[in-house]
């Protein structure tokens, strides 16, 4: 090949300084298919024009010899030399990479300048499935990119020896073709290609979770990501199928899935190795082999489980790494003392429990008559305090025993292994009873009945009724408190005479025997018939039954004639109208049971709820405090699913009667089954510390979630959230339930909005309520939210819960705010009884707002029941027009206020007075001069006495004339209303960010912003922070725009 002299061998001369090792990069994962710096200078490369532009220059460093490609014709013009590779097989690459290694000479450096000089070349390639020799042909060429240096050559570098060599990586896919060739263009630059590199890229084998990647082809383009399939190593399983993509940069990306050992097996490095004998793995995990637990026989190699020794079982339930167990031993100083006819058992719990906490009792009796000395297990009528199955006390009450009868009483220790095991450790106690109660009478049934005379049955068990030696039967009309008569039977029937026509009578029975009288039985109650009807002969009989068979027809058309013209009616009625019902619904089949009237709470707490086991609940962070403890947000067990759920538990150191009224409130949610009642999932009674678990409401507390989210909802959603609250409180009302407490902060709200009743302890002490005042009989009242007759006589009704309802629709319709604000609860007592009611929130429906007015009704029978207001609130849903006017003050309102002091009347003396008390005082001579000159004459102000018939100058009003600038005189700019064109003289600075909605959200200063043009005035001795409006309407001032 020809060679010449010129500017390159000096930059050849230049690259030497350059180590050998800069020309060899090792690079992980590459596959090379050409290196010019290995192939000694045999490449053999195509330049075009032949004999011009580039050069192959040689030298030798450490005896081998080094050679590269240069050009550098920068002193000519229009310079297009080409340099082609040879032909390069791709075998399998679809993506290839080019590294260049090269130098380019600063064209400055030359003299003159140069000024046809370049400082970059052109790389191209072409693809071919043959080899077409030395035919090059530049159409065939692709352009890939314009090589340009980082760094150039500058002439100081020649004199300091100093090369600035560039490296630069190009890609290009995907290929297509057998081969392809490089070309690289100069157009005017002195360059020299010091290396070519040319490769494609892998992703390499590689273990990952287990699971073993081979080798992979890296992808065509840069957006391309191959999905391989991993193999688990050996004795690893997939829980989820193991794969990886390979990215085009030979990189292994997003792992999914995972293997891992099986039982017996454990993790180490990249394999599963067998559990050493006495260890086990009862799992496919990535966790270790374990020591076998006490009890157990040592376990061979690769064991999932070690065997229990003799004698030692394990549980159905027990995990594998629990200790083996056994079977308690007896419990010790079984004791029964009689009580009459009731046998207290007691005992001591077994000393050696076998290594469990699950212990239980059970208990078996068995009754021998003395005389004969015949045993036989004893009657199914005797009953026990609590069952005798999987007690966990030490003692237990046994009562209906029969007299002159011979017990013995076995009580046998069981945990949860028992069942495993032939033998059973008991203790046995015998008791002799002589006299017990005499029977009791369960039920009574009427006979006969006349219209002066009721027949009467009943009986007693078969097995008692010969110690019965006669009975005594007390009657009385049931609306006479007062007289009563008594009968005495010596059997088990009765016929009462001389009876009042049509009167419901009152019965209870008690029975003698030897050993004393009885318990009274149970109330019951049976009418006579009317007069009259009794003394009918035969053929009145034939026909009245007669007439009453056309009578019932009769009865019947009627039915179906007015309830066809009801339903017509009710068509004709209009979507506004509201109808309150006249009589109470008919009874649910299902009624509340208060807890309470249990001797024992636990029977409740059996009978109600639904006991889970801890291990099933998992408490995971504080959510708030409660009365008994603290509260958490946690989850349970379901099956194969973990549900969210609120933990209420007891807290340390409870007293007894707190645990009573803990177990209590779980024992009444138990009996609710409502969409908008708080869902008891269960409880945990028998381990501490003591749990209830509800379902979990994510969004709390209703008047937090409102303070929250203030003004984010639509007026549906509101209307839609006091519907969900309202038909909570309908199905507690229709089950007997009163709440006693309804109140916002009572009411938790899920993720979908739908608002749920909580809070259901009737006997709670509200030891941290603020909003709680001592009554008369002791106990505490939320005095904001309970009607008038609860808080004067404890009248607690589902009316009462109507009045607490009201609240609850201000505080939602106000998004949470404090109702009454910051009057104490004597003054809110005062308010309420001298007629005053909360004013309508801002933007607050008409509509609704009527509604709470009338769940405000002073005498309570006028309230509306829930089940109107589910029905008044349906039909605001469906009418959403309905909701659209808007409650609103109205500005001739008295200004007459409730007295703190006890005083009635208006609590101002003067006109003077008045201004000065809302920082006014500097308009009273405005007012004397307008003639209003007494606080009466200020109440009396109307709409048309300050707006419709005040001069265009204003020199007529109170206010005087407006100043320059349409300002009162002595109001600054800074004082106005922003978006109201207002002037409120005495506010000070409103606070930053306040506008246009200060009139519909916001409370601005001591003056409320009622209607556009007009505010409210406090009174002397109130005071009011931003955001609070007034518990009642006050006087509106109509104020005069100060612009157009």
């Amino acid at each position: 090949m020809q060679r010449r002299q010129g500017p390159g061998p000096l930059l050849f001369s230049l690259l030497l300084l350059l180590l050998p090792s800069a020309l060899l990069r090792a690079r992980a994962k590459e596959v090379v298919l050409l290196d010019f710096a290995k192939a000694q200078g045999e490449l053999g490369w195509l330049t075009h024009p032949y004999g011009r532009g580039w050069d192959l220059l040689q030298h030798i460093m450490n005896d081998s010899p080094m050679y590269i490609y240069s050009v550098c014709n920068v002193m000519e013009g229009d310079q297009d030399n080409w340099l082609r590779t040879n032909w390069i097989y791709r075998s399998e690459a679809q993506r290839i990479f080019i590294e260049l290694n090269f130098t380019v000479r600063d064209c400055n450096s030359f003299p003159g300048g140069a000024s046809s000089c370049k400082e970059t070349f052109n790389l191209y390639y072409a693809e071919s499935d043959v080899d077409y020799g030395t035919n090059f042909q530049k159409r065939q060429f692709k352009k890939i990119d314009t090589i340009a240096p980082d760094e150039i050559t500058m002439r100081d570098d020649f004199t300091t020896r100093n090369v600035k060599l560039n490296v630069e990586v190009r890609s290009v896919g995907p290929l297509t073709r057998k081969g392809f060739y490089l070309a690289f263009q100069d157009i005017g630059a002195c360059v020299a290609l010091v290396s070519v590199r040319i490769y494609y890229k892998k992703c390499p084998s590689v273990h990952q979770n287990m699971a073993f990647f081979p080798e992979t082809m890296a992808g065509a383009d840069s957006q391309t990501l191959a999905k391989v399939q991993g193999t688990c190593v050996e004795d690893a399983v997939a829980s989820e199928e193991p794969f990886m993509h390979c990215n085009s940069d030979g990189e292994w990306l997003v792992p999914i899935g995972q293997c891992q050992c099986r039982a017996g097996y454990e993790k180490v490095e990249h394999s599963c190795k067998a559990c050493s004998p006495g260890f086990f793995k009862p799992d496919i995990s990535d966790g270790t082999c374990a020591k076998c637990p006490p009890h157990t026989l040592p376990s061979p190699k690769g064991s999932t489980l070690c065997p229990c020794e003799e004698g030692y079982f394990r549980s159905a339930e027990d995990p594998p790494s629990f200790p083996c167990s056994r079977p308690p031993s007896a419990p010790h100083g079984v004791t029964a003392i009689g009580l009459g006819a009731k046998v207290q058992l007691r005992w001591s719990p077994p000393r050696n429990t076998g290594g469990r906490k699950d212990v239980t009792y059970t208990i078996t009796c068995e009754q021998c008559r003395p005389e004969t000395g015949e045993c036989r297990p004893c009657d199914s009528s005797i009953r026990y305090s609590d069952p005798p199955h999987g007690l966990t006390g030490t003692s237990v009450t046994i009562s209906d025993l029969e007299p002159y009868m011979n017990y013995t009483f076995t009580v046998e220790a069981r945990n949860g292994v028992s069942s495993f095991s032939n033998t059973r450790n008991y203790g046995t106690a015998s008791i002799s009873v002589n006299q017990t109660e005499p029977p009791k009478v369960m039920s009574v049934n009427l006979e006969e009945n006349t219209a002066t005379s009721l027949t009467l049955s009943w009986m007693v068990p078969a097995r008692q009724a010969s110690r019965v030696s006669r009975y005594e039967v007390t009657y009385r009309k049931k609306m006479d408190s007062r007289g009563y008569s008594v009968v005495r039977s010596e059997g088990n029937s009765v016929t009462l005479s001389n009876l009042t026509p049509g009167t419901m009578y009152r019965v209870h029975i008690l029975t003698h025997t030897q050993e004393g009288q009885s318990t009274e039985s149970d109330t019951f109650e049976f009418e006579t018939l009317p007069g009259g009807v009794e003394g009918m002969n035969t053929a009145a009989v034939v026909g009245g039954a007669v007439s009453g068979v056309l009578l019932l027809a009769l009865v019947v058309a009627a039915v179906l004639y007015f309830h066809r013209r009801k339903r017509n009616l009710r068509a004709r009625q209009s979507e506004n109208d509201v109808y309150y019902s006249k009589s109470d619904q008919l009874k649910p089949l299902k009624t509340y049971v208060d807890p309470h009237t249990y001797e024992d709470p636990n029977q409740a707490v059996l009978k109600f709820t639904t006991e889970i086991h801890p291990s099933c609940v998992t408490r995971q962070k504080v959510i708030g405090a409660g009365e008994f403890g603290e509260v958490y947000k946690g989850t349970l067990k379901n099956g194969k699913k973990d549900v969210p759920v609120a933990i209420k538990t007891l807290k340390v150191g409870y007293t007894e009667k707190q645990r009573i009224d803990f177990l209590s409130e779980a024992s009444i949610m138990g009996q609710f089954c409502h969409h908008n009642i708080i869902r008891l999932e269960g409880v945990v009674s028998k381990y501490k510390p003591f749990m209830i678990v509800t379902e979990y409401m994510e969004n709390g507390a209703l008047d937090r979630f409102l303070r929250e989210k203030d003004g984010e909802f639509c007026m549906i959603q509101l209307v839609g959230m006091l519907r969900g609250i309202a038909a909570g409180m309908k199905y507690l009302a229709s089950m007997n339930y009163v709440h006693r407490d309804l109140a916002a902060r009572n009411i938790l709200v899920n993720s979908q909005l739908v608002c749920k009743v909580s809070d259901f302890g009737l006997s709670r002490v509200l030891e941290d309520d603020p909003d709680a005042t001592y009554t008369t009989s002791g106990g505490k009242i939320p005095i904001r939210w309970t009607a008038p007759e609860a808080i004067s006589f404890r009248k607690f009704t589902s009316a009462s819960d109507v009045w607490s309802y009201g609240i609850v629709m201000w505080e939602v319709m106000s998004y949470g705010e404090r109702p009454y604000w910051e009057l104490s609860n004597h003054e809110v007592m005062k308010a309420i009884s001298d007629g005053f009611r909360l004013p309508a929130p801002v933007d607050c429906p008409s509509a609704i707002y009527q509604l709470m007015m009338q769940c405000w009704q002073q005498e309570r029978s006028r309230r509306p029941k829930f089940n109107d207001i589910v029905s008044i609130l349906d039909k605001l849903i469906r009418a959403p027009d309905s909701l659209k006017t808007m409650a609103d003050f109205d500005p001739r309102v008295s200004i007459r206020l409730p007295s703190t002091s006890g005083s009635e009347g208006i609590p101002f003396r003067t006109v003077a007075e008045w201004l000065e008390s809302i920082k006014m005082h500097q308009y009273t001579e405005h007012f004397t001069s307008a003639g209003y000159t007494t606080i009466e004459k200020v109440a009396q102000m109307t709409n048309e006495s300050w707006a419709g018939n005040r001069p265009r100058d204003d020199s007529a009003a109170p206010w005087g004339r407006t100043g320059a600038g349409g300002q009162y005189p002595g109001i600054s700019g800074e004082h106005r209303v922003p978006g109201t064109k207002l002037a409120l003289p005495g506010l000070g600075k409103l606070p930053p960010g306040a506008g246009p909605a200060c009139q519909t959200r916001s409370r601005q200063g001591g003056l409320h912003v009622g209607r556009p043009g007009f505010f409210q005035a406090l009174p002397p001795g109130y005071s009011m922070a931003l955001g609070q409006s007034l518990p009642f309407p006050m006087p509106q001032f109509p104020l005069t725009p100060s612009g157009p």
